[in-house]
């Protein structure tokens, strides 16, 4: 059963913890190797080059990042760093496992880490999603729910202190009405949204009972047997209205979805509720959508829409880089109007992965992970690159948060470092009791 600290109780905030990766470098796991050589595996997370930075950046913030890739050279993990490029925490992930989204998140009133670890085979993921207290200690697990693993997409606490995550399921179905195979292999894009305190399943929605098999932009596959991943569910956010945001990465859309399961609107693709246009100086795509092979809308206020748009998968590009959209949508006519966009400062394409974080306050702008390409980027809100910073060749970050973070020393001699002098890799594991 997850567990957590009980609601109520108050963790004293002080000093930040501030090291560099050299200095948890002396933790080493080992790899035996062919011929009963051991070799000290990577500790160390990749260095990040900072290309430039405004002045003043962050205003007390840090970044959220999970390096993955070049494993044979670097660890793979959770990392915290500051606008300066300094570590502030690192979580290596055990051999073989890969994390993503990490960030700091509200539950019961408490600041709290989470990110997803587990393995990953043609963009699913099963695993798990992990809650660290600000102490840096272990104090839950939420996994998916009937039958389903949890997916490397999505961990969303809602107000409610529940979990909002994405998960994959397997099916066959019967695609002779779109010219395919009558026992054809899928996997069905599932969300779920989970009690932490019991891991009961609360809700859940799956995209084939929503959504024809038509609306893909997927190909279907050249054998039955062959899965096709038709919708491709890659992230779940709340839609200011009780609903939810669900998008769909193979069917180039996003699904208001209600509480009763309903979709209440689609944006993009085959089958949008809205006429697509751009407003002067901005431009659809080659396919005159807004967006394609997307991820992470994010509900702005007051009907607007931010979208981290690929452009791009595996074979031909839709458009010349990827971006952040900013879309306005008008109810009454039904038109959603592009109205703003932050382009890849290097004219770079993301095949995969990618999201566009809308900077909380009055400084405005969006942080911006750029998916499989090895840069993370801010704008500021006139559209001004704020901040760009660069991974060695073959890694990259699933996403990329900008948040503010000021972990305890409540009960670790006033130091603010993790229990037990555990500053180096896997955080150390403490459950909490109800």
């Amino acid at each position: 059963m997850p567990q957590f600290p009980p609601p109520g109780t108050a963790a004293a905030r002080t000093r930040r913890w501030r090291t560099r990766a050299a200095a948890m470098a002396s933790f080493a796991a080992t790899l035996v190797l062919a011929g009963g050589v051991a070799a000290a595996a990577p500790t160390a997370p990749p260095p990040v080059t900072i290309l430039s930075s405004q002045p003043g950046f962050g205003h007390g913030r840090d970044f959220f990042i999970t390096p993955t890739g070049a494993a044979a050279t670097y660890a793979q993990g959770a990392e915290i760093l500051d606008p300066r490029g300094n570590v502030v925490w690192f979580h290596a992930a055990p051999a073989g496992l890969a994390t993503t989204d990490f960030r700091t998140q509200r539950l019961w009133g408490q600041n709290v880490l989470t990110f997803w670890q587990g393995t990953q085979s043609g963009g699913v993921g099963n695993g798990t999603d992990y809650i660290y207290n600000d102490h840096y200690q272990q104090i839950g697990t939420v996994s998916a729910g009937n039958g389903l693993q949890a997916d490397a997409h999505e961990f969303l606490i809602s107000p409610q202190n529940t979990a909002l995550i994405t998960a994959y399921q397997p099916a066959t179905a019967d695609l002779s009405s779109i010219g395919g195979s009558p026992n054809q292999k899928v996997v069905n894009g599932v969300v779920q949204e989970i009690d932490i305190a019991t891991g009961k399943v609360l809700w859940q929605w799956n995209s084939a009972d929503h959504v024809p098999y038509s609306a893909s932009e997927q190909p279907l596959p050249k054998s039955p047997s062959e899965t096709w991943d038709w919708f491709h569910v890659n992230s779940i956010h709340l839609d200011g209205r009780g609903g939810f945001l669900v998008n769909a990465r193979n069917t180039w859309a996003t699904y208001d979805v209600s509480r009763s399961g309903g979709v209440e609107w689609t944006l993009g693709g085959k089958d949008s509720s809205f006429t697509l246009r751009a407003a002067p100086g901005q431009t659809l795509d080659n396919a005159g959508e807004i967006f394609a092979w997307q991820h992470d809308p994010e509900a702005l206020g007051n009907g607007y829409y931010s979208f981290f748009d690929n452009e791009s998968t595996i074979g031909a590009p839709d458009f010349g880089y990827s971006r952040v959209a900013v879309v306005h949508l008008d109810p009454s006519s039904k038109v959603a109007t592009l109205v703003g966009s932050e382009n890849q400062p290097h004219g770079a394409l993301a095949s995969s992965q990618g999201n566009a974080q809308s900077i909380a306050g009055g400084e405005g702008g969006f942080v911006v992970g750029w998916g499989n390409l090895p840069y993370f980027s801010a704008f500021d809100r006139h559209g001004n690159l704020a901040f760009d910073a660069q991974f060695p060749a073959g890694v990259n970050s699933y996403r990329a948060y900008l948040l503010p973070w000021n972990p305890g020393s409540s009960g670790h001699g006033g130091d603010g470092r993790p229990p037990h002098g555990g500053s180096h890799g896997r955080a150390t594991r403490h459950h909490a009791k109800r």
